[in-house]
């Protein structure tokens, strides 16, 4: 069953990332590095930053164990659903009333007629992240059964859409192109809530959650508080890239202009190997492992960690060797052409090789942070993720002046070796060299 999730998302991960990177490239050549690809970056930043935390497993993480033990399932997920919803669509609206504080604060580097271009912009992007996390939950709802194939294949969905949108633009100024590209970040949301709602339909999820709606308020009984703990724990805890990036994002409106998107084609390609392997092989292990250390099967755990270890290792291990050395023909294959020059290749390509030095700890950290889930121990995964977030947040500040973009790019990778250490040093160095560096 791991081996067949594993491959399911690797090969769902693998065709949304060639749409993604198609996507970027004509991204790339259509509006190339400048102010409105900085625009356009900084106003998708923020709902693809909780896009990613969701798809890469917080909300599933916290879900599933707490539905699994739920009585009322139904009414449990309805609950669930019913609140988070109501909040990110008033989320939304108080987003789209105060777009223009709410772009200062995501680009406080952007001057005054920079953020009246960006902040209509920043309105309509942040409806995606209501329409992610419907996508989210029946995404969850969908694993418990262990269908996993609907979630790893739709985020092509967004990637086609914004396809479409480019193609459709193109031709028309930067600005124009920067709303057609918007409009198809929402297109790819709704595709991605229809393709769900018809694998719920196909498993029969819906009858019991659509029935459950009606009532649901009758029930008063079923304790969330347990749920939203361990939810917003493991949210720190998985997600100290993506909020890393995030800040570089931040703190390189400051820079040159075209700095932000040099950030946003070098993560994106980062993202390919991590996303392809790491974050592939831990959601089709998590429920496994789980599994065996509720049944108190420790051994049966180490077993699966310590093999996931070395294929992953081995894996990540050639991905950072290809990608650190050929990094400028990467970059120039995929994105030198249009309006993307060759001095955006050079820059691009060294922020490039700074992220890509940090792809084995990242990665091997997402399995072992499994262990912590498993135990219950969010909270610990949690404190570990906030220590390696503010030593990276220091080193940004270090690195920025001297470096620019690719000192932001190097402080993640240094916050990510220190969250490693961290994680590793809570399993225990001990367990971690008899069991599994010992073969």
């Amino acid at each position: 069953m791991i081996i067949k999730a594993f491959f399911t998302n690797s090969f769902g991960i693998l065709v949304s990332r060639i749409l993604g990177f198609i996507r970027d490239l004509l991204t790339a050549s259509i509006l190339g590095a400048n102010i409105y690809s900085d625009i356009f970056f900084v106003a998708f930043k923020l709902p693809n930053l909780f896009r990613t935390i969701f798809a890469e497993g917080a909300f599933t993480q916290a879900f599933i164990p707490a539905y699994a033990r739920a009585n009322k399932k139904a009414r449990f997920a309805t609950i669930i659903f019913v609140n988070f919803i109501g909040f990110l669509i008033l989320l939304s609206i108080l987003v789209t009333l105060f777009s223009a504080l709410v772009t200062k604060m995501i680009a406080i580097g952007f001057d005054n007629e920079t953020i009246d271009l960006a902040a209509p912009l920043v309105a309509i992007n942040f409806y995606y992240l209501p329409l992610i996390f419907i996508v989210t939950f029946m995404g969850a709802l969908l694993q418990y059964k262990n269908h996993f194939a609907t979630t790893a294949f739709s985020t092509a969905l967004l990637s086609i859409a914004m396809i479409v949108s480019l193609l459709m633009a193109r031709g028309l100024e930067q600005y124009e192109i920067v709303y057609y590209l918007s409009y198809g970040v929402i297109s790819g949301g709704v595709l991605q809530v229809i393709a769900h709602i018809i694998a719920l339909r196909q498993k029969r999820l819906d009858k019991n959650f659509i029935l459950d709606v009606k009532k649901w308020k009758t029930n008063t009984q079923i304790k969330t508080k347990e749920f939203y703990n361990k939810f917003f724990h493991s949210t720190l805890g998985s997600s100290t890239a993506q909020i890393s990036a995030f800040i570089d994002t931040w703190l390189a409106s400051f820079l040159v202009n075209g700095s932000i998107s040099y950030l946003y084609y070098a993560n994106r390609l980062f993202q390919l190997p991590l996303a392809l392997f790491a974050i592939a092989l831990s959601v089709a292990l998590f429920p496994s492992i789980a599994r065996a250390i509720k049944n108190d099967n420790q051994e049966s755990a180490i077993i699966m960690l310590r093999k996931s270890f070395w294929i992953l290792l081995g894996l990540l291990g050639v991905a950072t060797l290809i990608g650190s050395v050929f990094a400028h023909e990467i970059v120039w294959l995929l994105f030198e052409r249009g309006a993307f020059t060759s001095e955006d290749t050079k820059n691009t390509a060294l922020v490039l090789i700074a992220y890509m030095i940090g792809l084995i700890p990242f990665g091997l950290n997402k399995i072992f942070a499994l262990w912590l889930y498993a135990h219950q121990k969010q909270l610990n995964a949690a404190k570990i993720s906030a220590k390696s977030l503010i030593a990276s947040i220091t080193f940004s500040l270090i690195l920025i002046v001297p470096f620019g973009a690719f000192g932001l790019a190097l402080s993640s990778t240094l916050g990510g070796f220190i969250l490693l250490y961290l994680t590793i040093k809570e399993f225990g160095f001990r367990l971690f060299w008899q069991r599994i560096i010992k073969i």
